[in-house]
């Protein structure tokens, strides 16, 4: 049994990487992290606004010193344009959760009405066998509608990873895009 210690300092972390959208590049990422035994806790990845590149967004718990070192390896990779580390107040995150309960449920259980607007949630689609409602939110928040919902029989549950953007007023990739280019 691995004990950890009480005085650790690990904390939440949120690294961005930007690259070329490559056969591999998230095993190249996944690697990076595994090497150092830091369990992702969330990824998620989309095209950019910048043509060519791909945003990849790791959630992680760690050091910072051990996550700066990540984030210097990340950028060796060939195809990673650059990356960038965050912690929760740099950023502004959310996640979506679908939940599946069925739709009798809804109709006998007046309770579960006040369940899906207390939470700010919303339903998507019923049909006679099912209904599907969304929860966008932090990770606590769709945790919580989760474990509310549990008592009606949900049928799936999935949870995306984590999404975010910085609250500088700039996209970090773009300035040292701009830089990079500057200077050839």
């Amino acid at each position: 049994m691995i004990m950890e210690k009480k005085d650790s300092k690990k904390q939440r972390f949120t690294v961005t990487v930007f690259s070329e959208n490559a056969v591999g590049i998230l095993n190249q990422i996944s690697i990076v992290y595994t090497r150092r035994c830091i369990n992702i806790e969330s990824i998620s990845a989309s095209r950019t606004s910048i043509p060519g590149v791909y945003k990849t967004t790791i959630m992680c718990y760690s050091e910072r010193c051990v996550m700066q070192k990540v984030v210097a390896q990340l950028e060796k990779i060939i195809y990673v344009v650059k990356a960038f580390l965050y912690t929760d107040d740099e950023i502004v995150h959310q996640e979506v959760a679908l939940y599946k309960v069925p739709t009798e449920k809804l109709l006998e259980e007046k309770h579960l009405e006040e369940i899906i607007r207390t939470h700010n949630a919303r339903i998507l689609d019923i049909t006679p066998e099912y209904t599907i409602i969304e929860k966008t939110g932090h990770n606590d928040e769709t945790v919580a509608l989760f474990e509310e919902l549990k008592r009606y029989d949900i049928r799936q549950f999935v949870r995306s990873g984590r999404v975010c953007v910085t609250k500088d007023p700039i996209e970090h990739v773009t300035a040292f895009l701009a830089k990079r280019d500057a200077l050839k």
